[in-house]
């Protein structure tokens, strides 16, 4: 078989894949619901079958794909706005606890053990059952807790505390090369940069693995010298 209509058919398949992932949404894979990851291995089954298959021209392999996008993107459609649609399909979520009563059914219809249970729980720093009151298996199998409020760390808030609000950091210079999209988008310049850092004792940026910049928080910044296995790039 050519080797270049294998690699034609394979990026084609990537480009259809990263269309398809955008027609899903950007979801984290515990987002994913069951009809998501269908859609995946069906996608799969599709360009797997057709790579190796001389008799399946790249014409068919393309009909094919976006056919499939087309069905995706109908099904997601239906399912955005029509409530009926979006429970058969993306499933909902389920309190297996409810005000601190476990609901056994809920359990055997997930098929859940106890032991599942509390490893579900452990995972979420919570090594008691007496501190859950809510429980929720979401469609894509997560997991949402809420305990009661006794079990609650205290906030910031609570304790009458002022504190100023936090900026989210930026990461500016990632092994020892400067991030310009970053610097642009908080509005500065390398020069700007150049500057901060010499102020800060750092005249090599080559030998800056990180350096995070905030405005409330400042820098931060670790060198080739900080790491574990100090001696520096190779």
């Amino acid at each position: 078989m050519d080797y270049l209509l294998i690699a034609g058919k394979l990026v084609i398949g990537i480009v259809f894949l990263l269309t398809i992932i955008r027609i899903l949404g950007r979801k984290e894979l515990a987002e994913m619901t069951p009809f998501d990851i269908v859609y995946l291995l069906i996608f799969g089954g599709i360009l797997e079958e057709s790579v190796y298959d001389d008799k399946v021209s790249i014409w068919m392999l393309i009909f094919a794909l976006i056919l499939f996008g087309i069905i995706v993107f109908i099904i997601e459609k239906v399912a955005e706005k029509s409530d009926r649609a979006r429970v058969l399909l993306m499933g909902t979520p389920d309190y297996i606890v409810k005000d601190g009563k476990l609901n056994t059914n809920r359990m055997d219809r997930n098929m859940m053990e106890m032991e599942q249970l509390r490893i579900m729980l452990r995972q979420q720093g919570i090594f008691s059952l007496r501190e859950v009151k809510d429980l929720i298996i979401e469609p894509g199998g997560s997991v949402s807790i809420n305990t009661y409020a006794k079990y609650k760390p205290a906030t910031v808030g609570d304790l009458n505390i002022e504190k100023p609000e936090e900026d989210p950091s930026v990461l500016l210079i990632d092994g020892g090369f400067i991030k310009e999209d970053m610097l642009e988008l908080v509005g500065k310049s390398k020069q700007w940069l150049h500057d901060q850092l010499a102020d800060l004792g750092y005249h090599d940026k080559e030998n800056i693995l990180y350096c995070e910049w905030s405005e409330t928080g400042g820098f931060y910044i670790r060198t080739y010298d900080d790491t574990t296995d100090a001696g520096g790039r190779e």
